[in-house]
């Protein structure tokens, strides 16, 4: 290759060294320069003239190899072609010229003519390219002279230099300078060695860049070469496919074949093949991973390839696995594989499952962004609309400044009408001409009025008709005057009067007892040149404005503070709950960290002690997420290891960014066999912080009662509160209810009329509006069935009832509902369960799931037992009251299904900090003062002795279950014991009433100051005995729940209890209970007894009242404590989703089943029998409902049951387990076979 050089500056030696010229003299051969700089083939030729300086720069190109250059391009001629023909044709027309003679220099030309042969066939650059090239020449242009100078300095031997006219040729391994010879040189002039003065560092320094500048010239003229025979093989390859394709009828090919992430391809389609064969623009549409990043669309082009081949570029991201495509017309005409798309599958980028993480990732950190925009929207939103209010509040206070101020200058106005100098001998003032801040007398003569016998005489008075009360008080002194008994006083007038106020005393404020005040009209007197009244009344405006602005800034900070604090303690208290449900069951099961964050990974430690894995030798952990339909499916079995604590073992999870709730259970074997699944609830923990969220549920209540608006007892607080509770963890709750003519119309909002429908040949209108924040739905049926001014006590209320529940399911069904759980209560709307299993789940309510709660099986007992059989879940208000009506007929088959869940109070409802029926909210910051202040209230409401004595609180009704011969005892033992006691409460049976009305009169008698009994409903009262009492008595002979003990400790009133139902589940003895109370993650609360007589009832009471007299500093301590426990609906409210979502895992589509196998495990007395039968399923059904009959070998009795089961992907990956507890338990495990 040979590169043309010019060089922009004369050669001159003058400073780096003197050259000795003879006649006849040769170039000598520069072989250290060529040692030092090889120049691989290169030649260069050096120009110089004396005017080269100022010529213009020619533009230069490298010669390509031969060969290199795709067909169908005509290369355009190098630029240095034309040169070294011109350099030829000179040396061999200049007299005298030097030619040199080596075969290095001939060889040299004659490979850089062959290479311009082969140029003819080069590609012809851009010109970005020439632009580059040209860059490239000037820097080796410049190289060379720097060769040429630095060299031109070192001695030279066997050789002669000649002054050089025009050109000079630099052959491969010599330098020659050509130019003009003088006549008298001749071939054997030689120069001999002068001294010369070299910076030999300088010169090395300019040789090392030479030579890496050099370097890199040639790396470049190897990549070029290298660039083209790649081009002409990627265009031969192209041309062999683009034949082999057409050929096979293929439209489409990719190059390189082998698609690789972060890479650029070439998409071909064959226009002819396509079905946009006559379409004169063809695009492209696409995105990567199955149409979810990064779409794009190209416009694609003819190519030179034979035969209608179309194409273009596509740049493939990193993060692909997988390129999907269309092609259209740019309109509507689509080449889409008949509706199947294209796809290209791309090697070397992330797999499906790390492209959704990242897809995770990116989605975290949008939401993260999202959110904060948002913030800062909902930030500016309420900023704006504080000053819109402000803005409004800014105009009602100015209206009513107005309002006031005209009020007070009509009044002042009369007065002033009334105003004098002086009245009948009676009083005067001097002088008469005065204004505001000037000394005056006011004479006053004593003998005119009631105060001539007087010994002392003062003015009390004020101005603008008092408008500051009493600002002007003085003594009168006596004056001199003979006309009377006169009297004076000096007196400042107000700046800002014009009229001044006042009456006479017999002495100073609080001490005087006889007035002058001008029989009740006061004296008044104008100020003759007081201020303008305009502006005085300008300025009361504005003080009447800025004082109203005041006082509404400290009112509103008032209540922002409160609402604040009222929601940090709510979401505290929340935070404690949650920690204390997570902790519920640490004695089995807990995790580390307790609040699992999405993205993180935690261990789950089990202590298989307590379960039926007790004493297994391996226990494997099996988990999802996302109540088991995470995209990923169950996690691979993972065995678990010991722990360092204890009999506890141990496995580690890592939880994706889109998880929001854990899942797990745990088995005996890899492959199954013995399961601990929570009796089918399985174990969950919520997951936080990631970027999914809980799908919410709609669930329907269906209920004969509702809080405030229709309530008879407990059951319409549940069903408020618990729907509230719920509706809070963002489901959708909505309650059915019927439309009492009885109704508190005036706690329903938006109360309208929606629509109608016939059923059970009646229309039923249904009216819609919400209470609580709660969407109600009121059916009147027009038969009148609820036209009868009560809720209970209807001869026909089994009937009333009963259509109420037919035609709730029947406006679900025609309205187009499909709750996810119908929740129904008592007795009362039992008929829902059977009604909807046999009339409307295979009629368009097959979604639904039906939860049925017992609050009380005294009453209906019936309905009770059907719908227990007919539900999917059953519950009842208290885990120990589950416990003792388990032996039940009604409820002994069903225990699989049923369990016991606490009721909670709502916190709103019932709240001592916000509580407007007590004198001073509390909080457990403050519960002594602000009990303290309460007993005062409620000592002086009910004239009861104001002093320092425990007062019990007995808030109940009036029946047997409510232990009343222990209420009586209790209110001797209190008052023997020197306490106080106020019960509120009434009794439905009127010999009970009429009993108590007789103690009360009793009491009322003999300790009138320290008892009272309150035999009615009084709310306002209520709230005041649960602040002012120091203990709660509730001594119930049986109690499902209770809500008057968790009340009472919302309060901060210790409860005194009978160890029953719900009262034991939440009242734990300071004495007794201290473990139990630890296992809840609790304190010891309160004071209980066992029993029904007497002497139960002292051992607690005793124990309480002597705590209160003999450690009131431990005992506050306690208040404190007990107010600080959860008892709202924030637990009972998980327990709730867990038992729904438990329903739900019955009802899932098992759309790729095709073998069952039912194993039994049947204990007996040589062992656990095994059984195995399996189901062939030609066609997968949405839903398999199956009925297991099971023989028991000791009874030959049958046990049957119905569930259906989900496909194992959406659950754990084995199957169902089904659990029967009892005595002899039948276990069944099912699992089924793609």
């Amino acid at each position: 290759m040979e590169v043309a050089l010019q060089v922009q500056s004369p050669l001159s030696c003058s400073r780096r060294g003197v050259f000795n010229e003879r006649n006849g003299g040769q170039l000598s051969s520069l072989n250290s320069l060529r040692k030092e700089f090889p120049s691989s083939g290169v030649s260069f030729r050096i120009t110089a003239t004396a005017d080269f300086s100022k010529r213009r720069q020619r533009k230069m190109s490298n010669a390509r190899p031969r060969g290199s250059s795709p067909k169908g391009f005509t290369p355009k001629a190098p630029v240095g072609t034309s040169i070294q023909k011109r350099d030829l044709e000179n040396n061999g027309e200049k007299e005298g010229s030097i030619t040199p003679k080596s075969s290095e220099s001939t060889e040299a030309n004659k490979q850089t003519l062959e290479i311009q042969g082969d140029e003819e066939q080069a590609i012809e650059h851009s010109e970005e390219k020439k632009v580059d090239e040209e860059k490239i020449v000037e820097e080796v242009s410049l190289m060379s002279k720097m060769v040429a100078v630095a060299k031109s300095n070192q001695v030279v031997e066997n050789g002669s230099i000649s002054r050089v006219g025009k050109d000079a040729t630099l052959p491969e391994d010599k330098i020659a300078l050509e130019g003009s010879q003088n006549d008298g040189l001749e071939n054997d002039g030689i120069v001999k060695e002068k001294s010369i003065s070299i910076d030999e560092r300088k010169t090395e320094d300019d040789s090392l860049q030479i030579k890496l500048k050099l370097e890199m010239n040639e790396k470049l003229r190897k990549q070029e070469i290298d660039r083209l025979a790649e081009e002409k093989m990627r265009k031969q390859e192209i041309e062999i496919l683009a034949e082999e394709n057409f050929s096979k009828g293929n439209k489409l090919f990719v190059y390189p074949q082998m698609v690789k992430a972060d890479e650029d391809i070439e998409v071909f389609l064959n226009r002819s093949l396509s079905t946009l064969s006559d379409e004169p623009d063809i695009l492209i549409m696409g995105a990567f991973n199955d149409w979810s990043w990064k779409s794009f669309t190209f416009r694609l082009s003819k190519t030179h390839l034979e035969g209608d081949w179309w194409s273009c570029q596509v740049h493939v991201p990193k993060e692909a696995y997988k390129m999907d495509f269309v092609f259209f017309n740019g309109q509507d005409v689509y080449d889409n594989n008949d509706t199947k798309d294209f796809y290209i599958l791309v090697e070397g980028g992330m797999d499906a499952s790390a492209f959704y993480d990242f897809l995770l990732e990116e989605k975290h950190r949008e939401l993260e962004k999202l959110a904060k925009e948002q913030a800062e929207k909902e930030r500016l939103a309420e900023e704006q609309r504080r000053r819109e209010a402000e803005k409004a509040a800014s105009e009602a206070d100015r209206a009513q400044a107005r309002a006031e101020i005209e009020k007070r200058r009509g009044t002042l106005q009369e007065l002033m009408k009334k105003a004098a100098s002086s009245f009948n001998n009676v009083w005067h003032v001097e002088p008469s001409e005065f204004k505001g801040e000037d000394l005056i007398k006011l004479f006053y003569n004593k003998s005119s009025g009631p105060l001539a016998q007087a010994n002392d005489l003062w003015i009390h008075g004020g101005h603008n008709n008092w408008k500051d009360g009493l600002s002007i008080v003085e003594r009168l002194v006596s004056s001199d005057r003979k006309d009377g008994d006169w009297w004076y006083a000096n007196v400042v007038v107000p700046d800002r009067a014009f009229i001044l106020d006042w009456v006479f005393a017999n002495g100073p404020p609080q001490s005087a007892t006889v007035y002058d005040n001008n029989h009740r009209q006061d004296f008044h007197s104008s100020v003759p040149n007081g201020i303008p009244e305009e502006l005085y009344w300008v300025e009361e405006e504005h003080q009447i404005y800025r004082k109203l602005q005041e006082e509404r800034r400290l009112r509103e900070e008032a209540i922002r503070a409160k609402a604040e604090k009222t929601a940090r303690i709510k979401a505290e208290t929340k935070e404690r709950t949650l920690k204390r449900f997570l902790l519920s069951q640490k004695h089995i099961v807990y995790t580390e960290p307790l609040d699992v964050q999405a993205g993180s990974t935690v261990t789950v430690f089990y202590n298989p002690t307590n379960t039926t894995l007790n004493g297994k030798p391996e226990v494997w952990f099996r988990g999802s997420f996302n109540r088991w339909t995470h995209r990923k499916g169950p996690l691979p079995p993972q065995k678990m290891l010991p722990a360092n604590n204890g009999p506890h073992v141990k496995a580690t999870v890592k939880v994706p960014l889109d998880a929001y709730m854990m899942d797990f259970v745990f088995s005996e074997k890899e492959d199954g066999g013995i399961f601990d699944n929570r009796e089918g609830m399985d174990y969950h923990i919520p997951v936080s912080g990631g970027i999914a969220k809980e799908p919410p549920m709609h669930i329907v209540h269906i209920s004969v009662e509702m809080a405030p608006i229709a309530k008879v007892g407990g059951l319409g607080d549940v069903v408020t509160s618990l729907s509230r509770a719920v509706q809070d963890l963002n489901h959708s709750v909505d309650i059915i209810l019927p439309k009492y003519d009885c109704l508190k119309v005036n706690h329903v909002k938006d109360l309208h009329y929606q629509r109608s429908y016939s059923w059970g040949g009646t229309e039923i209108k249904v009216w819609f509006g919400k209470v609580e924040g709660l969407s109600v739905y009121f059916l009147e049926p027009q038969n009148g069935m609820f036209w009868a001014g009560c809720i209970y006590g209807c001869k026909n209320d089994g009937e009333r009832f009963g259509f109420f529940c037919h035609a709730a399911l029947e406006f679900l069904q025609q309205s187009g509902f499909h709750p996810d759980i119908i929740h129904c209560h008592d007795w009362s709307s039992a008929p829902v369960a059977w009604l909807f299993k046999d009339h409307y789940m295979q009629y368009g309510l097959s979604k639904s799931r039906v939860v049925f709660t017992i609050h009380n099986l005294e009453f209906g007992a019936n309905n009770i037992g059907k719908a227990m059989a007919y539900s999917d879940k059953a519950t009842t208000v208290s885990p120990t009251y589950s416990r003792e009506i388990s032996g039940n007929p009604l409820v002994a088959s069903h225990l699989h299904k049923f369990h016991g869940i606490l009721n909670g109070i709502d916190p709103d409802i019932w709240d001592p900090y916000n509580d407007t029926y007590i004198p001073v909210p509390y909080t457990s910051d403050n519960v002594v003062e602000g009990k303290q202040a309460a007993k005062d209230a409620l000592q002086q409401r009910l004239g009861l002795k104001k002093a320092d004595l425990p007062l019990v609180g007995i808030i109940t009704r009036l029946t047997h279950q409510k232990g009343i011969h222990l209420i009586k005892h209790a209110i001797w033992r209190a008052l023997e014991r020197n306490g106080q006691v106020v019960l509120l409460g009434s009794a439905p049976d009127p010999r009970i009433q009429n009993d108590f009305v007789n103690l009360a009169n009793h009491l009322h008698s003999s300790h009138c100051d320290r008892a009272r009994l309150c035999l009615t409903y009084d709310e306002p009262l209520s709230h005041l005995i649960y602040a002012g009492a120091d203990f709660i008595l509730v001594p119930s002979i049986f109690e499902p729940c209770g809500l008057t003990q968790l009340t009472a400790m919302r309060y901060g009133s210790i409860a005194v209890v009978r160890k029953t139902g719900g009262l034991v589940d939440t009242v734990f003895d300071v004495d007794h209970d201290k473990e139990k109370a630890k296992a809840q993650g609790l304190e010891p609360n309160g004071f209980n007894f066992d029993g029904a007589d007497p002497a139960g009832v002292d051992y607690a009471l005793n124990r309480a009242i002597s705590a209160w007299y003999d450690g009131r500093d431990w005992f506050n301590s306690l208040c404190k404590k007990v107010m600080e426990q959860d008892w709202s609906w924030n637990k009972p409210a998980l327990d709730y989703l867990e038992l729904y979502h438990s329903a739900r895992k019955l009802n899932v589509t098992v759309d790729n089943l095709r073998e069952l196998t039912v194993t039994s495990h049947i204990p007996s007395p040589e062992g656990p029998q095994l059984a195995s039968t399996s189901f062939q399923i030609n066609k997968p059904p949405k839903l398999l409902h199956l009925r297991l009959a099971l023989k028991r070998p000791e009874t030959g009795g049958y046990d049957c049951f119905m569930t259906c089961l989900r496909t194992a992907r959406c659950w754990w990956g084995l199957g169902l387990l089904f659990e029967f507890l009892g005595a002899n338990s039948v276990r069944t495990f099912c699992r089924w076979n793609k």
